[in-house]
């Protein structure tokens, strides 16, 4: 049921019978596992969806019957379309100004700082260009980022559990109690439960093999025993088991919830929002949260999908629009605004969700919960254990930041830390993510080739000798070359490499002597680096590649003429 998120899934996994063999059951929906373990991984992301939603209802007046029609109507939405399980989370940086500020903002203000994040989401996915930003992102950017959202969550999760918390300020209080209903011993009941049902989050070994001419043993016997244990506790859907045992709490905890209960929704009406409500939301919350929303509800979560489900990998571009289209529908109904989350994947995809039907099941739930109970609902989540959502919390917080493990080299782990460590202390992603990208960069600076003569400047990498064997094993090599008859203009042969660069997958980084013959300039192109050109004079002592600006990506040497 749980796995490590480096575990490839290209293996299929016994599957419910009935929705497998249902032919009207769309694909992205059909189970990849149990139907025990989506359920369980439905509630991997209520975390951090409950006490921001629970908070904006207290401090803000949200309408929690219309929020929770809307976002089960995303899940079902995203779980079709998607196919994986793609969580539905509030805007955090939009939920924290909204609670902090004095006064709070207004729904029409929290409306109009999600329509501003979902007009900029919404031109960046239909232009392509999120592609664009998501395809030349720096790996290790992108993990630090996922490694400090990561640890975000588990340093929440940590207060969550060792002290009160008061949910319509977002401060925490004394320490929690050790014995109580909601106190520090049942949370650690809840995460040595979770601990022994999933483990660390990785697949059961293999059982044993015994070789033929072997006689049965005892070692052999006792792994055998030690598999199907392990095997029979991964089935279990543990995350679903302690939120139920949560919801049974509140009632314990409060029986007048029971006679507080009112049946029916709250009826739905339009926000006005007024020129005043735009200017403050988009200058007081939705500036903050659109990098947020580009780093971690696109990019984060794309490459976290590509981690985990290689073979249904999300589209930035998809991701993008949809984040964009939720919030263009809703924030005009005073539902709260929404993105997709990596720590929500994380966390949905620990507790056993491994396709679009974990958050289809969330979504009805949902649904169904607004349609009965209508906003008393809240009169519940209002009592559920707070410790017990930060154990779902710090289950999901820690596998997010186990997606940075990938990161081998020295180089890639300190552009990545470093990223993570800014973003931490500086309480801003946005901010981690230029000091990595700017640390990236100086990174590369140091294996840039310089040299300066009179007039003429060049940069690049060069490929030498050395590296020409490599090359002819990882690609098939083409015939392209710049010769004099070809090609005579220089603004002709300045466009061709503007236009392959445009639509091949690499960068200009430099023109050097854009006035010497043709035959002079050579196109050096590095798969990893994407640094193109550079003047063969100017470097005489290596041999260098010639790029076919809308070839095929092959490298050829460039012959003296």
């Amino acid at each position: 049921m749980a796995h490590s998120i480096s575990d490839e899934m290209s293996s299929t996994s016994t599957s419910t019978p009935f929705l497998r063999r249902s032919r009207w059951v769309p694909s992205t929906v059909k189970l990849k596992t149990s139907l025990f373990s989506e359920l369980s991984g439905a509630v991997g992301d209520l975390g951090t969806y409950i006490p921001i939603v629970l908070a904006l209802s207290l401090v803000n007046s949200l309408d929690l019957s219309t929020t929770l029609i809307f976002t089960s109507l995303y899940n079902i939405a995203t779980g079709l379309l998607f196919g994986v399980p793609m969580p539905v989370q509030p805007m955090k940086s939009i939920a924290s100004v909204a609670i902090s500020t004095t006064p709070p903002l207004t729904i029409p203000q929290i409306a109009a700082a999600g329509l501003s994040v979902a007009a900029v989401l919404l031109l960046l996915g239909a232009t392509g260009l999120m592609s664009v930003l998501y395809r030349y992102l720096p790996l290790p950017v992108v993990r630090g980022v996922q490694l400090s959202q990561g640890l975000n969550f588990a340093f929440s999760a940590i207060k969550y559990i060792r002290f009160e918390q008061n949910l319509a300020t977002s401060k925490s209080g004394p320490p929690r109690p050790w014995f109580s209903l909601d106190g520090v011993a049942l949370a650690l009941a809840a995460v040595l439960f979770l601990v022994l049902t999933t483990g660390a989050g990785d697949e059961p070994p293999p059982p044993p093999q015994q070789e033929q001419e072997q006689e049965p043993n005892e070692t052999v016997d006792r792994g055998e025993k030690v598999h199907r244990r392990l095997r029979v506790l991964s089935r279990v859907p543990a995350a679903l088991i302690v939120f139920v045992f949560g919801v049974v709490l509140c009632f314990i905890r409060d029986p007048s919830i029971f006679g507080d209960l009112r049946f029916g929704p709250s009826r739905i009406s339009l926000v006005k929002i007024s020129w005043e409500d735009l200017k403050i939301g988009f200058f007081s919350a939705a500036i903050p949260q659109i990098p947020l929303s580009v780093l971690n509800s696109v990019i984060a979560v794309c490459k976290l999908s590509g981690d985990l489900f290689p073979e249904r990998e999300v589209s930035a571009m998809h991701v993008s629009v949809s984040v964009g289209i939720m919030n263009f529908v809703g924030c005009w109904f005073g539902a709260m605004p929404c993105c997709h989350g990596a720590g929500g994947l994380a966390g949905q995809y620990r507790f056993g969700g491994r396709s679009g039907a974990s958050v289809v099941f969330l979504g009805i739930a949902k649904l169904v919960l607004a349609l009965v109970f209508g906003n008393s609902l809240g009169r519940i989540l209002g009592e559920f254990p707070i410790g017990i959502l930060g154990v779902l919390l710090l289950f999901a917080g820690i596998e997010l930041a186990m997606a940075s493990k990938d990161m081998n080299t020295k180089q890639e782990s300190f552009v990545m830390l470093v990223c993570a460590a800014v973003s931490l202390t500086g309480s801003s992603a946005a901010l981690g993510f230029f000091v990595g990208i700017a640390l990236y960069l100086l990174l590369k600076l140091r294996e840039v080739q310089f040299e300066c003569r009179g007039f003429g400047f060049g940069f690049g990498f060069c490929t030498s000798n050395k590296a020409k064997s490599s090359l002819d094993d990882q690609q098939e090599r083409s015939t392209f070359a710049l010769v004099p008859n070809m090609i005579t203009d220089d603004v002709v042969i300045m466009w061709e490499i503007v236009r392959g660069a445009m639509w091949e997958s690499f960068c200009i980084l430099y023109w050097c002597n854009a006035s010497d013959k043709v035959y002079n300039i050579c196109v050096i192109i590095d798969r990893v680096h994407r640094l193109i050109l550079l003047n063969k004079g100017l470097f005489p002592n290596y041999d260098l590649y010639c790029w076919g600006a809308g070839g095929l990506g092959n490298m050829v040497e460039v012959e003296d003429t």
